[in-house]
């Protein structure tokens, strides 16, 4: 269970009727109606392989953990990267049925096609609409009232995402604090009801369904007295742990021994996703080196013609964990550094720069060789750009949360690069190339990766005016 910073865990479960049954179904029932429309425009028969098809996308859609009650772009990554799921597992039907039976697909392309893309198309349509939508769905269950025992920033910030519909079917009725209730007020939107000492009778006596705790452990012993006084009551209790004392990064709720365990500080790519970043990797290197071998073996030639030296340097950096690792770039300067000791960032009309190195850096050419770290497995194609040692030993010292860029591998290009935090070794620009880098490891996804492959591509055909 992941905790977000602006979203829930999941909620409990709704006394009433099925309405995340229903929630959880809508996603996947677009896309059985979409296939449906789609036989029915291009005037084909329903097959046995689009049955399969059917049940295929019902199975990897299914529940849908999408929430219904917003739109943002988190959302729209979310579908998208759900659907590719399906068109990779469609690939793979395809491709085994192929191989081990030896025959065509009895799906119609044409069918098949129009249903790829115009799924994801209604999903999103749906979803931008949902807000509207959602009041209409709200009889489908029963609405649980719930408070919370507690009035702190925890309490405010869990209110405020119930406000906001992330907790489908709960409605806050208020908050219990011993301080004093005239001076705590209304506190956002709700009011202070009472004092910890009445939450049992009040939960018997407004047939309260959930409660959720959000005091600090120093208080344990009204704690264990609280949950002595609501054994007597049916409701559901729950503790709001204060885990944003500390910068998350994929935060998130796991057992260990059967004890369950708060991560605070952790990578993204642990397990499945790991092997889902690596094969991405590997697909998108090994799919460009037809293109890309030739044009570094003319960069190459171009950098050994132009000026003195070898075409290739290799420079000493942090990868994953902080364990050292060597990158290979082309030659772009009159002297080389391996970032060891010292390090001089590159200025514009850096007299150590050459007139072809200066048309690699502008260009990031120089970068191609580095596709050899992503093939042997030290860097990855989206991550934190690695600094030289020297620059990593400096900066670690002065912005907080430097070295946790060293949870993932490293990458040619990133989140920081392609939002034009690129150059300079001033505080200020590491400081906020750093929160990019913090900001990638939060949030990341593989449509976020791919949208950063995407925009380094345009980048590289229009131009970066702060390459240099």
């Amino acid at each position: 269970m992941k905790i977000y910073r602006d979203t829930l865990p999941p909620t409990t479960s709704c006394t009433g009727r099925p309405w995340w049954l229903v929630r959880s179904a809508i996603d996947p029932l677009v896309s059985v109606a979409v296939y449906l429309a789609a036989l029915r425009v291009c005037k084909c028969a329903f097959t046995q392989d689009g049955l399969v098809l059917l049940c295929l996308s019902f199975l990897l859609t299914f529940p849908a953990d999408v929430p219904f009650r917003r739109f943002s772009s988190e959302v729209a990554r979310g579908i998208m990267l759900r659907w590719f799921k399906v068109v990779a597992g469609v690939a793979f039907f395809w491709a085994t049925k192929a191989m081990l039976l030896h025959t065509g697909f009895q799906a119609e392309a044409n069918v098949v096609a129009t249903w790829l893309i115009a799924t994801p198309l209604a999903q999103l349509a749906l979803h931008f609409i949902s807000p509207r939508i959602a009041p209409w769905l709200f009889p489908l269950y029963t609405e649980e009232k719930v408070v919370i025992v507690g009035a702190n920033h925890v309490a405010r910030r869990f209110a405020q995402l119930i406000n906001d519909g992330e907790a489908e079917g709960q409605h806050l009725v208020g908050y219990f604090d011993d301080r004093d209730i005239q001076r705590l007020g209304a506190f956002g939107v709700h009011k202070v009801i009472g004092r910890i000492g009445e939450v049992s009778e009040y939960v018997k006596t407004h047939r309260i369904d959930a409660i959720y705790i959000s005091m600090p452990m120093a208080t344990q012993p009204r704690i264990v007295s609280l949950l002595e006084a609501l054994r007597d009551t049916t409701a559901s209790v729950y503790f709001l742990p204060d885990v944003y004392v500390a910068d998350l990064i994929q935060g998130q709720v796991t057992m260990l021994a059967g004890l369950p365990v708060v991560c605070v500080c952790e990578t993204p790519f642990d397990g499945t996703a790991g092997a889902i970043k690596r094969v991405f990797d590997l697909t998108l290197t090994v799919a460009a080196l037809p293109l890309i071998l030739p044009l570094m073996g003319i960069i190459g030639l171009l950098v050994r013609a132009t000026s003195a030296g070898p075409a290739l340097f290799k420079q000493r950096r942090y990868g994953l964990d902080g364990r050292e690792i060597v990158i290979w770039k082309f030659r772009s300067m009159t002297t080389l550094e391996d970032g060891q000791s010292t390090y001089t960032q590159v200025t514009r009309e850096d007299a150590r720069v050459t007139s072809f190195g200066r048309f690699l850096r502008k260009t990031s050419l120089d970068e191609l060789p580095q596709l050899i770290n992503v093939l042997s497995g030290s860097m990855s194609l989206v991550g934190p750009r690695p600094h030289a040692l020297a620059v990593n030993e400096q900066y670690r010292k002065l912005i907080p949360g430097y070295m946790v860029r060293h949870k993932v591998k490293p990458g040619i290009t990133g989140w920081a690069q392609v939002n034009g935090c690129r150059g300079g070794d001033d505080l200020d620009s590491m400081r906020k190339r750093t929160e990019y880098d913090l900001a990638y490891l939060r949030s990341w996804s593989l449509s976020l990766d791919l949208l950063i492959v995407l925009k380094t591509v345009k980048m590289l055909v229009l131009g970066d005016d702060r390459a240099f």
